[in-house]
């Protein structure tokens, strides 16, 4: 897709605003304007201040012809001006001047302000949809797509990339508005005094046009490679405070400064060089409008000077009408650069908008209310890149209310096995039923409120300890949550805690050891209730005194419910109604535990063994 048609889709953004954006454009022209009437009013100032005699006899001399068409228009309107400005004495003429400045200046920096306002809201709400739709999109993506894409260039996408939008945003409803109307309406000033000297003044456009589209070019290439640079940099600094522990551990820190210094000085020499091309534009459409005002102001003095055909009041507010035209050129020759970094910035956004999720509700997807049969795998195969085999022609049911355990060496595609359940991955072969029904046709939200995992590594949020509990759950009893904490063997620690059930755990639970962590995440499950409910390692990590905590946490969790327990400690899992045992890929046996242990050379029963030294 072009820059333009990236920009296109950015402004479609902006729909929900449009009565704001009329409003910004309405009092845009009003500013217009008044700022054209506030400027014109000096040439009749000069007048009073130096020729009043003068002025006077060739008002009346002035109103006894007017040309038609639209000169003619400005023209009465222009005479009506003077005419009411000079109906009395010199000093009454004076006043009325003064008076009509400052009400002229005032209307135009209220519809200026109310622009501003309206136009700023739009700006803002167009902003806070993007990061919206982006954060709701991200939500919608597999586990697939997070594990191909780096955490922290995601959030410079998030954040630094919508926010440069923000500026091309204005460049259309305010610049590309705002600034031709100041400019038609001095020239339409400036022609009305001396249409010659106008047709020179305008002779410096085409050369400051040819410069813009070429620095728009460049500049468009050099935003996307810096915005890429900028992804680098907040990708280390999220990968560095994540594991700031293992950086001080192995002594690290000059290595990581030094990574980190590359990456900022590439971004440092990359916004230099688009600065470079960015600001040439400005001083050098100034030097084309410099050269023609010297120009102008000689031709026109020789008009004042020699031939006399032009006021020197006239000539004066001519020169000042052109030189407020400079401003509004300069501010366009920007438009193209801002339009062209916008739609770089859109560009990266709209490369993750546009990434359909794979896992989805189908339409008329079924939503089932309860679980009351069995989980079933039926030749179920699945491959992360479609060529690589990781499981292979599983097929296991479970019953409602048994425990299954799973266990086998590392990369046996244990946690692979259970990440399909809850729809993290689809199969690549065959399918998984529950209840008789294709996981597939059903309702996303309702399968995995079905559901409750606890892992290995324990996710809790910057939170309190009782918004942890209750995630997800809105308004929730406190006595809810206190009966799931003493479920969870959680209870005790968090009243030690200053604030208690209020107390805020920090980031990812850093001020909780790993067994208080993991008696959290147990009460969390145990809260929301639900009727099947995978263990992935729950206690691995744990120490024997938390592991007892933490095992009797999980006794009462898995009480009444159907269970599927991935676990490396073969003494968790001896009184499961069924152990499957994987090995590269494969269900190599299965059955109780005296039953696995019975078989000589058995994959358990060497596991046992190891584990057990035996």
């Amino acid at each position: 897709m072009s820059a333009y048609g990236t920009y296109r889709r950015i402004l479609g953004f902006a729909k929900p605003y449009w009565k704001h954006i009329s409003g910004s454009i309405l009092c845009t022209v009003f500013y217009s304007l008044f700022s054209g009437v506030s400027i014109f009013l000096f040439i009749p100032l000069l007048d009073i201040l130096f020729h009043p005699e003068k002025m006077m006899q060739q008002t009346t001399t002035d109103m006894v012809s007017v040309p038609s068409g639209i000169g003619g228009i400005i023209e009465n309107i222009k005479q009506s001006l003077l005419s009411f400005v000079f109906s009395g004495s010199q000093m009454n003429a004076l006043l009325t001047i003064c008076f009509i400045i400052i009400i002229a200046f005032s209307l135009k920096n209220l519809f200026g302000y109310l622009q501003s306002f309206l136009m700023n809201y739009a700006e803002e709400g167009v902003v806070k949809d993007i990061r919206n739709a982006l954060y709701r999109h991200l939500h919608n993506l597999p586990l697939a797509y997070f594990t191909n894409e780096r955490t922290g260039g995601l959030i410079s996408r998030i954040v630094n990339d919508v926010s440069i939008i923000n500026g091309g945003i204005s460049a259309s409803f305010v610049t590309m508005i705002r600034e031709p109307l100041l400019i038609i309406v001095y020239l339409g000033l400036a022609i009305t005094l001396s249409w010659k000297l106008t047709l020179i003044s305008i002779v410096v456009f085409p050369f400051s046009l040819s410069i813009i589209s070429w620095i728009a070019i460049r500049l468009h290439k050099e935003r996307g490679v810096s915005q890429e640079q900028l992804a680098d940099i907040t990708s280390v600094l999220q990968e560095t405070i994540s594991g700031v522990k293992i950086v001080k551990a192995f002594g690290m820190e000059d290595f990581e400064n030094k990574k980190f210094n590359k990456y900022t000085s590439k971004y440092f020499r990359s916004l230099i060089k688009i600065t470079r091309i960015r600001d040439i534009a400005s001083p050098t459409t100034e030097l084309l409008s410099v050269i023609a005002g010297a120009v102008i102001i000689w031709i026109g003095g020789q008009q004042v000077l020699i031939e006399q055909s032009l006021k020197a009041s006239e000539f004066l507010g001519f020169l000042f009408i052109i030189f407020q035209i400079m401003p509004p050129v300069k501010e366009l020759t920007n438009v193209n650069n801002r339009i062209q970094e916008s739609s770089a910035a859109g560009k990266r956004i709209f490369e993750v908008l546009d990434t359909q999720p794979s896992i989805r509700s189908k339409e008329h997807a079924i939503t089932t209310k309860e679980f009351t049969s069995a989980i079933e795998f039926q030749n179920v195969s699945f491959s992360y890149n479609g060529i690589d085999t990781v499981l292979e022609n599983i097929s296991v049911k479970i019953q409602k209310g048994d425990v299954v355990a799973i266990v086998g060496s590392s990369g046996s595609g244990k946690t692979t096995l259970v990440d399909l359940v809850p729809r993290f991955y689809d199969p690549t072969r065959g399918s998984i039923t529950i209840d008789g029904i294709d996981i597939r046709d059903l309702e996303v939200k309702s399968l995995r409120d079905k559901i409750g995992i606890v892992t290995q590594e324990t996710i809790l949020f910057n939170d309190t300890v009782k918004n942890n509990i209750a995630y997800g759950l809105d308004s929730c009893p406190l006595d809810d949550i206190i009966a799931a904490s003493k479920a969870a063997n959680a209870h005790n620690f968090i009243m030690e805690m200053p604030k208690q059930y209020e107390n805020i755990i920090g980031e990812r639970g850093v001020k909780l050891s790993g067994g208080e962590r993991q008696r959290l995440s147990l009460a969390r499950a145990i809260l929301k209730n639900p009727p099947i409910l995978i263990l992935d390692e729950a206690t691995s990590a744990l120490d024997t005194e938390s592991e007892i905590l933490v095992q009797e946490a999980i006794d009462h969790l898995m009480s009444g419910r159907t269970s599927i327990v991935i676990a490396h400690r073969l003494s968790t899992i001896q009184h499961a109604n069924r152990i499957i045992v994987l090995q590269d890929g494969k269900i190599v046996e299965e059955g109780k535990h005296e039953e696995l242990l019975a078989i000589p050379y058995g994959v358990y029963k060497k596991l046992y063994q190891l584990q057990f030294r035996v």
